[in-house]
């Protein structure tokens, strides 16, 4: 299915005590006119990096409005993107942990909401994230309007800390996620170790959540398509495991 892709700014509140102003949400979608479910992509610590364009491409093939958001936008120009490099990477996660939990939610609903509203979508939507994006795909997955979050090696849920004070409540919550969720981790991955993985897994069958779970032999970043970490293999395993969530939690397209 061919695609197009587009840039809109949308206004969120942000945290209270902070400022915030327009986020800028990268749109991907069928060329062909109709209504697509929707779905939430979040980006590792980078923003809308190559590799993140290709994968919200190839999702948006597969017949699904795809709306990224650039995660630092209280704090880096429209349109930034850091590199894969030790100052990207530091500066990355300098912004992580500076940005309070509350402004990660903001931002959240306002995606949600947006595809909600927006004349492509069906109003069903999930998430998917890589990384830090995977955790913000399973926090946005607490809002009852998403009904399926996929989560790649989703780093500081098990650590709770993630944003400003390092301390967040992710693992506290998991009891309201009522959306049907994917969490695929590599166990090579220094960044969630196996107690980490072991304690997101026993809090989730403590609450009754309807999960799948995947623990692979890859490393951290493997479904990034650049650097000494990609996994092809994996990535396609990854994709099946993601697309067969969202077909039967999201429904398909409508007509126009």
């Amino acid at each position: 299915m061919i695609i197009s892709n587009e840039t809109v700014d949308i206004p969120v509140p942000g945290a209270p005590g902070h400022s915030s102003g327009p986020m800028r949400l990268h749109l991907f979608r069928p060329a062909v006119p109709g209504r697509y479910p929707g779905i939430v992509l979040y980006s590792e610590i980078y923003q809308v990096t190559d590799p993140i364009r290709r994968l919200a491409a190839m999702v948006a093939g597969q017949g699904y409005l795809v709306a990224v958001p650039e995660v630092y936008h209280e704090y880096e120009p429209a349109g930034t993107v850091l590199a894969y490099d030790p100052p990207g990477t530091n500066r990355g996660n300098e912004l992580k942990f500076a940005k309070p939990v509350t402004a990660y939610d903001a931002d959240a609903a306002a995606t949600v909401g947006f595809l909600q509203g927006h004349e492509a979508c069906t109003g069903r939507i999930g998430t998917l994230g890589v990384c830090l994006g995977g955790h913000l795909a399973y926090r946005a997955a607490l809002n009852p309007a998403v009904s399926a979050a996929a989560c790649f090696y989703a780093t500081d849920i098990h650590s709770g800390s993630l944003g400003e004070g390092r301390s967040d409540d992710s693992l506290a919550r998991i009891g309201e996620l009522k959306a049907e969720a994917l969490f695929v981790w590599g166990r090579q991955d220094p960044h969630v170790p196996f107690a980490g993985r072991q304690l997101i897994r026993e809090r989730l069958e403590a609450a009754g959540a309807r999960y799948e779970w995947h623990e692979v032999n890859g490393a951290h970043a493997f479904m990034r398509d650049e650097g000494p970490r990609y996994d092809p293999a994996l990535y396609l395993a990854g994709l099946g495991w993601m697309l067969a969530l969202f077909q039967r939690t999201l429904g398909g397209a409508l007509s126009a």
